[in-house]
């Protein structure tokens, strides 16, 4: 396990502020989808502060943030009782509460719905496709808080016995680390083409609320993203439909022989394709998205794995030993910023791929439509035949020096040639001759990486959890130190093998406390709850050893007993 230099007090794990805290966003792994239906429902009022609708007051542009700020401030106390009830430990009365405020909210979005249930855009059902997501939260909501009010009925009138707390240690850490004393299992189990290539649960792993929340609130999001972009998209229709017969009463007011008469023709076939276009690609931007969110979720626990482990290879260097200040702030912009880069996502997606089926409606479908397929197929040869002949020179090149210019394999057992020059002569001869051609070969190569570079970049805009800026200008993208923030934020503070190690400390200060033997909850379910003394002995001693790995080489040596490499591994860390 990798260490982790965070400090942790009795009480390190819940602060009690004056008043209550609607959600813990670094711990909670219990009622996580309640949580998650709950940030749901505030979907039309975030949605509402992404397209900055809200102006309360009349103020100047550069103050346009702090009225942005209001907004969301304002936003966040009127959803307040949802979470603040859910977490109260008070159930009776919080279910009692949280559903009269859940009742309230979902008739007050019934009465919108039924005084304007159509819209300018969309036509019929128009304020229904906007708010059925917000209904649907609420109706989870109002569900939710009943069962609270029952159970907590059942346990007042002592029908029903009072479950525990909030566990300090989790059932799904300790699993983790119970897994990690194990032996190895001989034989791994053959695993499905779904849990190999897709994904694969984990029972000793558990997403927390904050990654849920954020997951619900960016699908609901996404699709009213969509449908407001489609209620636009209906609207431009519109107008374009209106040029359009302007344009043909035009025509045959020129009785078709007006010099404008192609012009206007292609200008119509654009604007027919554009829409078409536009059309198709929604469902594929949007597919890009959603699984975008699940593979960021799966990106999650592969980091967070690699970060329990003590691996940190597959960040960039720069973020090895990231700020404080900065993580704690990252934790906090994480969510937000995780919606806003799917929304943008989506959007810069979409536009891509539209500007991609105008480029193949015009080389390949459309020519095609006019009868000119043999005059495309003999533009596409021209175009892909030089192609083709500089990507045969270029992996010409490189048989030409694996045959001619390696020294052979040295064993027989070797994947390549060692980088080692044969027939030097022949070889400065190549490089001479071929010097004047690279620079032309460079030219392409230089705009092929340009394309390639804007390709991938607006692919993968989304992506929160993967940078697109060069090696070394990591640090730039504010998005991807955020993820890296908020990764290194839940590793200090949920790594079971730290939070089992303070369970354990907890309990033996409650046992000296107390003078009562301590049973385990998870960690140790077998016949015997005591803590032998020889174990305790052997823990403290591997302590000493630790801090101290000197020792080691003190230590008498039986044979048959421990491992040599040991020894040499406490050395090797005490050095490094």
């Amino acid at each position: 396990m990798a260490p982790v230099p965070a400090r942790w007090t009795w009480n390190s794990s819940s602060i009690i502020p004056s008043s209550r805290q609607p959600l813990d966003f670094v711990g909670t792994f219990n009622n996580r989808w309640s949580y998650g239906i709950a940030f749901g429902a505030t979907a039309n009022k975030v949605m509402f502060l992404f397209l900055e609708g809200y102006q309360p007051l009349q103020v100047p542009q550069w103050a346009q943030a702090f009225v942005l700020l209001i907004g969301g401030i304002e936003v966040g106390l009127s959803h307040f009782p949802f979470f603040a009830c859910l977490s109260s430990e008070f159930r009776l009365v919080s279910s009692i509460l949280g559903f009269s405020y859940s009742l309230i909210w979902f008739a007050v979005t019934i009465l919108h719905i039924t005084q304007c249930p159509h819209g300018r855009f969309l036509g019929r059902f128009e304020t229904i496709m906007f708010n059925w997501p917000s209904l649907l939260c609420l109706s989870f909501l109002l569900g939710r808080f009943l069962y609270m009010f029952v159970k907590s009925l059942r346990v007042r009138l002592g029908w029903e016995l009072q479950t525990e707390e909030k566990p300090f240690l989790e059932i799904h850490q300790a699993e983790h680390v119970k897994q990690l004393l194990r032996k190895p299992p001989l034989h791994e189990k053959k695993k499905s083409w779904f849990q190999t290539r897709i994904y694969e649960w984990d029972p000793c792993f558990q997403f927390p609320s904050r990654m849920i929340g954020t997951t619900v609130l960016a699908f609901i999001c996404l699709y009213l993203f969509i449908v407001m972009e489609f209620s636009v998209f209906m609207y431009v229709r519109d107008q374009l439909d209106v040029f359009e017969s302007e344009l043909e009463s035009y025509i045959t007011s020129m009785n078709q022989t007006g010099p404008l008469t192609t012009v206007i023709l292609q200008v119509k076939e654009m604007m027919n394709v554009s829409k078409g276009v536009w059309v198709v690609t929604i469902l594929p931007a949007s597919l890009t998205c959603v699984s975008y969110l699940f593979h960021i979720l799966a990106c999650y626990r592969k980091h967070m794995k690699r970060l329990w482990a003590g691996n940190k290879y597959f960040l960039p260097l720069k973020f090895h030993n990231p700020s404080s200040s900065q993580c704690v702030v990252a934790i906090a912009r994480y969510s937000g910023w995780q919606i806003a880069y799917i929304l943008w996502g989506y959007f810069i997606i979409h536009v891509m791929q539209s500007l991609c089926g105008m480029v193949i409606m015009y080389s390949l479908v459309l020519p095609v439509v006019h009868s000119q397929g043999l005059e495309m197929l003999r533009g596409l040869g021209i175009g892909i035949l030089p192609i083709s002949i500089v990507l045969g020179l270029m992996i010409l090149q490189v048989w030409i020096a694996s045959s001619f210019f390696l020294q052979p394999k040295i064993g027989a057992a070797d994947k390549q040639k060692p980088l080692a020059l044969n027939n030097r002569k022949a070889f400065h001869n190549f490089n001479y001759f071929l010097f004047f051609y690279n620079v032309l070969l460079g030219l392409g190569a230089c705009l092929s990486r340009l394309l390639i570079s804007c390709v991938l970049g607006t692919w993968l805009i989304a992506r929160i959890d993967r940078t697109i800026m060069q090696n070394g200008y990591e640090g730039v993208d504010m998005g991807f130190s955020a993820w890296i923030g908020m990764l290194y934020v839940d590793h200090y503070h949920t790594n079971p093998m730290l939070v089992s190690f303070c369970h354990i400390l907890i309990t033996s200060h409650r046992e000296r406390k107390l003078q009562q033997a301590v049973k385990y909850e998870y960690l140790n379910q077998s016949a015997g709850p005591r803590i032998s003394a020889r174990s305790r002995t052997r823990w403290l001693l591997l302590q000493t050893l630790i801090n101290n790995p000197r020792l080691v080489m003190l230590r008498k040596s039986k044979p048959g007993h421990g491992s040599r490499e040991f020894p040499q591994i406490l050395l090797t860390g005490s050095e490094s």
